[in-house]
């Protein structure tokens, strides 16, 4: 079947609160898709943000941001009163800090009420999430105790779950605990909500999920004997990416390296369980970096730069098999950019799942790959950019000029023309999928760009100012419909 997207992150979304929302804003966007004939909405990581604000760096796998949590919604179930409601906020860029000061504030006032009198929807949510909801409460609650410390500086015997320790933390700080159990029922009783809307109208929610968990996580502070660590939860390797001609020295993530052949010898249990999870909150998964599946860049843990690393081979066709049986062998989105091997290329091709193309990159001289759109197979999904990259518009200001004259000459378009140009070549190339950010359709310069890679400080900020028009909507459903990607309307 023949669809198209739209990529727009939720911290995105006009939210009266500094951030996007799961309410009445969200709701407007999937009414937007479905006007526009869109049949997806591409999101990025949903989990409660870590280090440098970026859903990369979640404290969990499995836990919903808080951020996203709509106060309104608590008020209309009685958990929150009027008088309690924040002032709504001229939408800017998201300003992190603020919300780590008052976001906590109001959801203790509706955790408390919810606590007071816990409803049936609340204990079937806790037995139902039970398999990572208990630990990740307690991970957080020890963390505002030792003031936000990274796992890696907490005291000894509570970085290594020292059974008596652990046990004085569960008793200490038992209504912390059930504070951020609180928390996540608002989150995923307002998510779910949303995802039933947005299927009803015929939109399918695409999420996404990091390869490698946070440093300072509850999945590492729960199972460390899974990851490269020294048996006191230290890391002795970590993530990232080697020099190229993007970053002369190489992208060094930090994250935990995982232990495969442990995980293998569990006929990768832990690795079932996200992904059973994820597809239980997303119709399509994208699963990012998916080449480290097959070889990883491992970088020894303490140095400065990624250009210390050196390649692994990861679990290959185990993994995929495992995944298979798991859960079939559709609902997923290989994230496959960067340096790809023989073996990268067999390993996605024996997976059945679909990679991912990039109109920028076909003209982009830096690249080494061919991401012309006459070698895209049908079964990809295309981008004109992901939120890695500057907007389409603002690659046309700020690539060379060589660049951007062979752009234009290869899709036939004057130089104020060409977002429109990168577009319709993405809507009309053979993918079976075509997914377009926002900002492109809104033809928005570099001020939307929502991250560049191996930079802190201005990132994940990025938000909608302006009203998604019907002129908007009805232009976006005329292409979609010029290039047959409306189901029901194909060829």
């Amino acid at each position: 079947m023949r669809a198209s997207g739209i990529l727009m992150p939720v911290f995105s979304l006009p939210g009266p609160y500094g951030i996007g929302t799961l309410g009445d804003e969200a709701f407007a966007f999937v009414d937007f898709l479905a006007a526009a004939k869109q049949t997806y909405w591409q999101i990025l990581p949903i989990g409660p943000t870590g280090y440098g604000d970026s859903p990369y760096q979640s404290f969990s796998a499995f836990a919903g941001n808080p951020y996203f949590i709509d106060f309104r919604l608590l008020a209309a179930d009685g958990l929150l009163t009027e008088a309690e409601l924040p002032a709504p906020q001229p939408v800017g860029p998201v300003d992190y800090g603020a919300l780590y000061q008052q976001r906590p504030v109001v959801l203790h006032k509706a955790a408390d009420r919810l606590l007071a009198s816990p409803t049936p929807a609340y204990e079937a949510f806790c037995e139902a999430q039970s398999g990572w909801l208990e630990d990740y409460a307690l991970f957080m609650a020890v963390k505002a105790e030792q003031g936000q410390a990274g796992l890696a500086d907490w005291p000894d015997d509570l970085r290594t779950r020292e059974p008596a320790a652990l046990a004085a933390a569960k008793e200490r700080l038992a209504a912390e605990v059930d504070y951020y159990k609180a928390v996540q029922f608002f989150f995923y009783t307002q998510w779910n909500a949303l995802k039933t809307y947005a299927n009803s109208h015929g939109i399918q929610l695409v999420g996404d999920i990091p390869i490698y968990v946070s440093p300072d996580s509850s999945d590492l502070w729960t199972h460390p004997e899974l990851f490269q660590t020294d048996g006191a939860v230290h890391l002795t390797s970590v993530a990232g990416c080697p020099p190229d001609a993007f970053a002369a020295d190489g992208q060094l993530w930090g994250n935990p390296l995982y232990d495969w052949p442990r995980h293998e010898a569990e006929d990768f249990r832990w690795w079932k369980r996200r992904i059973k999870h994820a597809t239980s909150i997303y119709d399509v998964v994208r699963i990012d970096h998916f080449r480290g599946f097959e070889s990883y860049y491992s970088i020894p843990a303490g140095n400065k730069t990624a250009a210390g690393g050196h390649w692994e081979k990861g679990p290959d066709r185990a993994f995929i098999d495992a995944m298979h049986k798991a859960l079939g062998e559709g609902g997923i989105i290989a994230e496959d950019l960067g340096y790809l091997t023989p073996e990268v290329k067999a390993m996605l091709a024996a997976s059945g799942y679909p990679g991912m193309k990039i109109m920028q990159f076909a003209f982009d001289s830096r690249e080494p790959g061919n991401y012309l759109p006459y070698t895209y197979p049908r079964n990809s999904v295309v981008y004109t950019g992901t939120h890695d990259n500057v907007t389409a518009e603002g690659w046309r200001q700020s690539a060379s000029a060589e660049d951007v004259a062979y752009a234009c000459r290869y899709l036939r378009c004057a130089p104020e023309d060409l977002t429109e140009a990168m577009i319709c070549a993405c809507l009309s190339c053979v993918s079976e999928m075509a997914v377009i950010p926002l900002a492109d359709w809104l033809h928005l310069d570099a001020e939307a760009r929502i991250n560049t890679p191996s930079t802190q400080g201005a990132n994940w900020q990025w938000r909608l100012t302006r009203p998604l028009t019907p002129a908007l909507s009805a232009h976006i459903a005329e292409l979609t419909a010029l290039y047959h990607r409306v189901p029901g309307e194909e060829l």
